[in-house]
């Protein structure tokens, strides 16, 4: 029996009537939404709807709790959106909306859990205490569940406004910085459950809240939480594919970053016993970069996709696109070097973290300090 027969046989063999029904859940979700919702779809959108499913029952078997998460999300939405009834003016009035479960108050929510989750994590590695770092993971939990029910809760109020208005809410800055922090949140818990750790977590969710701290900056400072238009230019199928997958790359290499910087205080022999083994800590920094790599590749392809639709060609050399370059071009040597070369050690842990300057550039500086054809991302 070959090893590629043998996985396949373990895959099955780990199949349980929860996956059955987890799966059956999200294709009875997929058909609701069609039947709800269709009339606002064209047929990219319910392509890429349907392909989700799969996606997400595959993610389900291997990652039991996600479906959890999952559900719960999903049902918090639900709830958001019957208690709506198709009046957005109702977000002002209905109590369970206007503290707790509206785009906005499910966002701040997640705002506030996450920072109260890094306190806990802080805590717990500093007293050694697992009940604080317990804490931090289930706070985590809460956080990405009040996000994600809030990305949700989001796109159905811009429809509200207007069905020239609604758009999936990935389209700005404030839409992303908050699919950041989930994506990254959602790795991180992974990684917490494979490696069975909770002492990364201090350093991954301080990156997570610099990133809340941010966005809570432009929110209050720009009112960049008001649900704006599309300009024409995101008026695409394209965007609905290519800014998940581009920010499961930042995630994956911001989750990297915190990691080598985990690893570079144990073998400078800092925290040593409070912190899991170095290599235990370059196997969560590789295994994310591979992932992010993946990902934010799949990304730039589907960006030049859609560049070439929209601007007659597939590169041009704009800031955005030759950073993305840089970044792209940054973590492909790195694998290169560990994959082939067998580098081990601190230059690669430094080399994760300088590397998220890099990408922070990318995501961000681009938009603060040059202009482009990506200029519809700016401060």
């Amino acid at each position: 029996m070959d090893i590629a027969h043998k996985d396949s046989t373990s895959l099955l063999r780990r199949l349980n009537p929860g996956d059955a029904l987890f799966a059956l859940a999200l294709i009875g979700g997929a058909l609701f939404a069609l039947r709800q919702y269709g009339g606002f779809m064209d047929i990219y959108d319910k392509a890429i709807l349907l392909l989700t499913v799969p996606a997400l029952a595959a993610v389900g078997v291997v990652w039991k709790p996600f479906r959890l998460f999952l559900a719960a999300s999903a049902g918090l939405a639900v709830c958001s959106l019957s208690l709506y009834g198709g009046d957005l003016a109702r977000a002002e009035q209905a109590f369970f909306l206007k503290y707790l479960i509206s785009s906005q108050t499910a966002i701040m929510w997640m705002s506030a859990l996450f920072f109260i989750a890094t306190g806990a994590y802080l805590l717990g590695l500093a007293a050694r205490s697992d009940f604080a770092e317990a804490t931090g993971t289930a706070l985590t939990w809460c956080a990405v569940t009040m996000g994600t029910t809030g990305l949700f809760v989001r796109w159905y109020e811009s429809y509200l406004i207007g069905a020239d208005v609604g758009h999936i809410p990935i389209s700005n800055l404030y839409e992303v910085f908050v699919l950041f922090s989930l994506i990254t949140g959602l790795l991180y818990l992974y990684y917490e459950g494979v490696y069975a750790t909770r002492r990364m977590g201090a350093f991954v969710l301080t990156v997570i809240s610099a990133a809340v701290a941010f966005l809570l900056w432009y929110t209050f400072s720009r009112e960049a939480h008001e649900i704006q238009p599309l300009i024409p230019a995101l008026q695409s199928y394209w965007m609905k594919v290519h800014v998940p997958a581009n920010f499961i790359g930042y995630g994956a290499f911001a989750l990297a970053a915190m990691i080598g910087v985990a690893d570079l205080l144990v073998r400078h022999n800092i925290l040593v016993s409070r912190l899991p083994a170095a290599r235990v800590l370059e196997d969560v920094m590789y295994k994310a970069i591979a992932i992010g790599f993946a990902f934010f590749t799949i990304a730039t392809i589907l960006g030049a996709l859609w560049a070439a639709e929209a601007w007659g060609t597939y590169w041009q050399w704009d800031p955005k696109e030759t950073w993305a370059f840089i970044v792209w071009l940054n973590y492909a040597t790195w694998l290169h070097i560990r994959l082939t070369k067998g580098l081990r050690g601190a230059l690669l842990s430094w080399w994760a973290v300088i590397g998220l300057l890099v990408t922070a550039f990318a995501f961000v500086g681009v938009n603060m300090f040059l202009s482009g054809l990506h200029s519809y991302g700016s401060l």
